[in-house]
């Protein structure tokens, strides 16, 4: 009796609706459907791609110009920005390789 009634809530809880803020994974999805992400999506991208070491560098130093502008861009909200920064020193070297995915983890920090 406890899964049939415990089922309906877990299903409540689960969408596949990538527009839905509730669920930030999907946020970079969104942009495949909103053009608002989209664009937003593309002020970003711009932003780090055009700044990319300065930003690197700013994530090892906790914090600078380059990397502020990012996640203005991106929309991080200022209360998160120090436990986002330390967020991205921690996966510093996956972002060393990888430009897409400081992309979209600001994209994600931001929605």
């Amino acid at each position: 009796m406890r899964p049939a009634l415990i089922l309906p809530l877990l299903l409540a809880a689960c969408t596949t609706d990538p527009t839905n803020p509730g669920q930030p994974v999907f946020a970079p999805l969104a942009a495949l459907s909103d053009p608002a992400q989209a664009q937003n999506r593309g002020q970003v991208e711009i932003i780090v791609k055009s700044n990319y070491d300065a930003i690197r560098r700013d994530i090892i130093a906790g914090g600078g110009p380059a990397l502020i502008a990012a996640m203005d861009a991106a929309g991080v909200p200022y209360q998160d920005r120090p436990t986002r920064m330390i967020q991205l020193q921690s996966n510093s070297r996956l972002y060393a390789a990888n430009p897409s995915a400081l992309i979209t983890a600001l994209l994600i920090y931001g929605s």
